[in-house]
Protein backbone atom coordinates (compact mmCIF):
# COMPACT_ATOMS: atom_id res chain seq x y z
CA UNK A 1 0.00 0.00 0.00
CA UNK A 2 1.12 3.76 -0.87
CA UNK A 3 0.94 6.47 1.67
CA UNK A 4 2.37 10.13 2.32
CA UNK A 5 4.08 10.73 5.40
CA UNK A 6 3.87 14.05 7.69
CA UNK A 7 3.65 15.72 10.80
CA UNK A 8 0.59 16.15 13.17
CA UNK A 9 0.83 19.70 12.28
CA UNK A 10 0.69 19.88 8.39
CA UNK A 11 -2.37 16.79 8.90
CA UNK A 12 -3.85 19.61 11.49
CA UNK A 13 -3.31 21.89 8.12
CA UNK A 14 -5.03 19.92 5.33
CA UNK A 15 -7.96 18.34 7.65
CA UNK A 16 -11.94 20.15 8.10
CA UNK A 17 -14.37 19.52 10.25
CA UNK A 18 -15.95 17.21 8.38
CA UNK A 19 -13.42 14.64 8.57
CA UNK A 20 -11.68 14.83 11.94
CA UNK A 21 -11.44 17.46 14.39
CA UNK A 22 -8.42 19.22 15.74
CA UNK A 23 -9.50 18.41 19.59
CA UNK A 24 -9.64 14.63 18.08
CA UNK A 25 -6.00 14.55 16.84
CA UNK A 26 -4.91 15.36 20.02
CA UNK A 27 -7.29 13.03 21.76
CA UNK A 28 -5.76 10.18 19.39
CA UNK A 29 -2.05 11.29 20.48
CA UNK A 30 -1.14 13.70 17.43
CA UNK A 31 0.56 16.18 18.48
CA UNK A 32 2.75 18.86 16.14
CA UNK A 33 5.73 16.67 15.64
CA UNK A 34 4.01 13.29 15.68
CA UNK A 35 4.33 11.49 12.41
CA UNK A 36 1.42 10.37 10.63
CA UNK A 37 0.78 8.55 7.37
CA UNK A 38 -2.33 8.86 4.75
CA UNK A 39 -2.57 6.12 2.33
CA UNK A 40 -4.29 6.35 -0.87
CA UNK A 41 -7.78 5.52 0.39
CA UNK A 42 -8.00 8.52 2.85
CA UNK A 43 -6.82 6.36 6.12
CA UNK A 44 -5.04 8.51 8.90
CA UNK A 45 -2.57 6.14 10.55
CA UNK A 46 -0.38 7.80 13.52
CA UNK A 47 3.19 5.77 14.12
CA UNK A 48 3.30 4.77 17.66
CA UNK A 49 6.57 2.99 19.23
CA UNK A 50 5.61 -0.42 18.17
CA UNK A 51 2.96 -0.31 15.44
CA UNK A 52 0.48 1.97 13.15
CA UNK A 53 -2.95 3.05 14.75
CA UNK A 54 -5.53 4.08 12.13
CA UNK A 55 -7.18 7.11 13.54
CA UNK A 56 -9.36 8.32 11.10
CA UNK A 57 -9.73 9.38 7.34
CA UNK A 58 -9.96 12.24 4.85
CA UNK A 59 -12.56 12.61 2.50
CA UNK A 60 -13.60 14.07 -0.71
CA UNK A 61 -10.73 15.70 -2.95
CA UNK A 62 -8.02 14.93 -0.16
CA UNK A 63 -4.94 13.52 -2.85
CA UNK A 64 -5.02 17.52 -4.31
CA UNK A 65 -4.62 18.95 -0.24
CA UNK A 66 -1.90 16.21 0.74
CA UNK A 67 0.04 16.82 -2.48
CA UNK A 68 -0.32 20.57 -1.83
CA UNK A 69 0.58 20.59 1.60
CA UNK A 70 3.58 18.04 1.49
CA UNK A 71 4.99 18.62 -1.92
CA UNK A 72 5.19 14.32 -2.01
CA UNK A 73 3.20 11.81 -4.16
CA UNK A 74 2.23 8.08 -3.02
CA UNK A 75 5.33 5.87 -2.30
Amino acid sequence: MKFVEMTGAMLAEIIDDSEIHADDLVTAGVMPTTIVRINEQGDIEVRRPTKWDVIGGLLGEFESRVRKSTGFDWV
